[in-house]
This record gives structure tokens, sequence and C-alpha cells, in this order.
């Protein structure tokens, strides 16, 4: 617990050093928030997330920012059952957690209708190239992890997201 109050820290301490922060983050799960396949696994099995992502959910919990779960997981009973073990369902606004033959743009058009929150106002974190292509595609900015949510990747998410937003800002005031 120490250690998630530090990276809560952290990142709250981080999130203070930009202007311009994201209305809503979403979260790919599987290999992004915790490091396996919910698939491979069953629903009394204990589920535990990589080390610096509940620090991280907690802090943008405590900053006010929304945030929303975008899974493509043929078992989404299993993966809803292991947020709610973790204790950390109630964080997320919306929940898409469904298999879907297309990429991630399904489960961002859901989250849109749910949250309002236009594409250009959300940062999402995935473990897969073609997410990040694709929903990349749709205005959202959008970081590869390769070793699930850490600081690291929350630093270039925030500093994607602020470069972007100051560029659509001079390109309209411009």
């Amino acid at each position: 617990m120490a250690d998630d109050e530090k990276v809560k820290n952290e990142a709250l301490q981080m999130m203070g050093q930009y202007q311009n922060l994201p209305r809503l983050v979403v979260f790919d799960l599987d290999c992004t928030l915790w490091p396996f396949y919910c698939e491979c696994c069953y629903e009394d099995d204990p589920p535990y997330l990589y080390p610096e992502a509940r620090g991280i959910v907690y802090a943008l919990k405590e900053k006010g920012i929304d945030m929303a779960v975008a899974s493509r997981s043929p078992t989404p009973n299993i993966a809803k059952a292991f947020l709610g073990n973790l204790g950390i369902q109630s964080f997320f606004v919306a929940q898409e957690i469904f298999s879907s033959w297309t990429h991630k743009t399904d489960h961002f058009q859901k989250i849109h209708r749910k949250t309002w929150v236009p594409f250009t106002s959300m940062l999402f974190f995935d473990d897969e190239d073609r997410n990040i292509d694709a929903v990349s595609k749709m205005g959202v900015t959008s970081i590869l992890v390769d070793n699930g949510v850490n600081l690291g990747a929350l630093r270039q998410g925030l500093t994607e997201f602020t470069l972007k937003a100051s560029s659509s800002h001079r390109s309209m005031n411009g």
C-alpha cells in the first residue's frame, strides 16, 4: 500500500505540471492494467495489477479525471469480476468489455455515447499497435504500453495530450 501511495503522489505531482489534462482516461485491461489475459484465468483467481497501475488510477480519481475501460475480451464476466475484486470497478464511468471483430473503435463509440466526452479530450492506454492506430485516427491521444501502465507511460500520455491540445488550440486561433 505504501508503494501505491507513493505512486499516487508522484502521479498527482506530475499532473500538476500540465495545464491541459484529459477529461477521460481510457484503459485496456489485459497486458495494460494487469499482466495477464482474462480468458486464461478463472473468476475466483486472485487478480493483481501492474505495480504502478493502482497508484495511477487512485491519482486520476483524486484529481477528478473520469476513467473508462475499453477491453476486447471473450470473457467479460471474468474481467468485471477482477475489477470488482480489485476494488476499482466503481472508478470507471464506462466499462466497455466485449469481444469485437473490429478494432477498439466500437468500444470508443459506446464510451463517447455514454460520457459525451469528445475523442480529442480522451487519453487511451493499450498494449496493441493496431488498437493505438485505430483509436488515434478517431482523435484520441493513444499511448502504446509494453510493460503495463506506469508513471513513464502516464508522463508520455500527458505530454502528447498537451502537445495535441495546444496545437489544435493554435490552429483554431491562428
